[in-house]
């Protein structure tokens, strides 16, 4: 069901539905209102693809993800003068990857082969106008994901400036960045839960089940392609590192199950590496904005890894979030709004201590997703009135 029906609707039916579709409009209304503004609203364009339902429709889509990505749609699409499928050292990985996602396609095979083939050359293309790009296995759930929504030409240009920006430390030569962003969930999860944090690390089951959630952005992993787009809308919206935040909110929300295997490597891996179908994506969206704002990457840079790896990473070159980090606004907005749900006597207290006699005490904001939700909304607004220099390829 479409993400602005995802809250019960307590009214009759035909209200409710009425209610929705006055919403609907609404949203669609703000987004060509800010597609159609001279110059484009990026930040309002950020906060639609954020908020809940996304950006509703693949004709949408087509119009806002470019904005998202500062790639021009009149430009022509990029081609290349040679036989790449002679002359590409990735050509049979990429084609036996390709073969092997049939799910990924519509059915009918005569358009699912011609999707094959574009999907192919799409990736080639990429590949040789960047050689200090490394192909990897995975790599063709996100292009796939982008091809159906908007098309041939859109994607090659799309995926390639999401390739050298947000997508850029999983095409190292090695897996030590991919390795390094993984690292970032443990301490996201201590943050919030500590006594499933030690579960974990006394299972030793490490991050590894996570692996195709972060390099595929979820595409491999999820059966219906609406909460994969739904995904790919918040993914594009936020900071490179938002989907092991997406990630952490995932295990948390399962926390019981977790809690109920046995303390041990193999039962929580495979727990853990079958994702379910039926998650609450509006909610756990909305709790992975909050837990950025709470805990933005800065502060668990030390936990993850040594600086100097991190400095390596698609983070240190967001510049925003640097910028961020160091006037930390979003943070201040996030804590205002809690305070005020603090009864007077409570505001005292450090809200992000980490308790850990109590298996049932959880970071608060996990319980005031509806009040907080805006902060990932915050994340983005402020990043873009702080760093317009995204406008004009923030990324080096």
């Amino acid at each position: 069901m479409d993400g602005l029906m995802s809250s019960m609707c307590l009214m009759p039916f035909p209200l409710c539905f009425a209610d929705f579709n006055a919403k609907r409009r609404k949203k669609v209304a703000e987004i060509y209102q800010a597609l159609n503004s001279d110059p484009t609203d990026v930040a309002a364009l950020r906060r639609m693809a954020i908020s809940e339902g996304g950006l509703l429709t693949d004709e949408i889509r087509q119009k806002v993800w470019p904005k998202l990505l500062n790639v021009n749609t009149s430009d022509p699409p990029p081609i290349s003068g040679k036989d790449l499928r002679q002359v590409s050292k990735d050509y049979q990985q990429v084609l036996l990857d390709v073969r092997r996602s049939l799910r990924r396609f519509p059915p009918g095979e005569k358009q699912r082969e011609g999707l094959q083939e574009e999907l192919v050359d799409i990736i080639l293309l990429i590949l040789e106008r960047n050689p200090q790009l490394h192909y990897y296995q995975g790599y063709h759930d996100i292009v796939v994901t982008f091809l159906l929504v908007v098309g041939e030409k859109l994607t090659t240009s799309l995926v390639e400036k999401l390739s050298t920006h947000h997508l850029r430390d999983f095409m190292d030569p090695t897996m030590d960045n991919t390795k390094h962003i993984l690292n970032y969930l443990m301490p996201i999860i201590d943050q919030v839960n500590p006594e499933l944090h030690d579960f974990m690390q006394s299972a030793e089951v490490g991050t590894i089940f996570a692996l195709s959630w972060l390099i595929t952005w979820f595409g491999h992993v999820l059966s219906d392609f609406r909460h994969v787009v739904r995904l790919y809308d918040f993914f594009l919206a936020c900071h490179p590192l938002m989907p092991i935040y997406f990630a952490a909110v995932i295990v948390l929300y399962r926390e019981q199950e977790v809690l109920d295997c046995d303390c041990d490597m193999a039962s929580v891996h495979h727990l853990l590496s079958q994702i379910p179908q039926d998650l609450p994506y509006e909610t756990l969206i909305s709790r992975a904005g909050d837990l950025f704002v709470q805990f933005p990457p800065s502060e668990l840079a030390r936990e993850a890894a040594a600086q100097q790896q991190a400095e390596k990473t698609a983070a240190s070159t967001f510049k925003d979030f640097e910028l961020a980090s160091a006037q930390q606004r979003p943070d201040m907005v996030l804590r205002q709004r809690f305070r005020g749900l603090l009864q007077p006597e409570d505001r005292t207290k450090d809200v992000l201590t980490k308790p850990r006699t109590n298996r049932f005490v959880k970071l608060a904001v996990m319980g005031l997703t509806v009040a907080l939700g805006a902060a990932a909304l915050a994340v983005v607004k402020s990043a873009l009135e702080w760093a317009p220099k995204f406008q004009l390829q923030l990324f080096p």
